[in-house]
């Protein structure tokens, strides 16, 4: 599908205005990430962060850019020639197909309308004609900032 919108999108989630007292705060020396301050820091952000998703389970925090998690998350996930659902919703999820093929994963791509996000009903209807549970994932862009549509 193409979307002719008469502007360029940019594809990230800045650039952005900084407030001068942001600027400011980041203006400190940084705290020794083996100490104990830091540590301290670190488990009560972890402790807020299982507050916030309301879950009792651990949080993991993945030093990477999106691309390395999902890139992680394939390669320790799956096998190759594993066949992988995926929803087409927007320039992200293509480079997650890239990904997917170059780490010689089968994916099956899900064309989706960019301007609404993953088709929840087309997902279930090809996991309900995988009668032989061949597909070993489903991988779905949660916040495609390309075209700004959450799934």
């Amino acid at each position: 599908m193409t979307v002719h919108s008469g502007r360029h999108f940019l594809q990230i989630p800045g650039p952005t205005n900084i407030p001068d007292r942001v600027l400011r705060a980041m203006d400190m020396p940084g705290l020794d990430h083996r100490g104990p301050e830091f540590a301290e820091i670190g488990f009560a952000v972890l402790a807020g962060m299982q507050r916030m998703f309301r879950t009792k389970q651990p949080v993991i925090i993945y030093p990477s850019s999106g691309t390395g998690a999902w890139e992680a998350a394939l390669v320790n996930t799956l096998s190759p020639g594993d066949p992988v659902l995926m929803c087409r919703t927007g320039w992200f999820a293509n480079l997650w197909e890239d990904m997917a093929h170059k780490l010689t994963l089968e994916p099956r791509m899900i064309e989706t309308d960019w301007r609404r996000g993953a088709d929840v009903q087309a997902i279930g209807a090809a996991l309900a004609e995988d009668h032989e549970h061949h597909i070993r994932a489903v991988c779905v862009v949660h916040n495609e900032t390309s075209t700004g549509c959450a799934s």
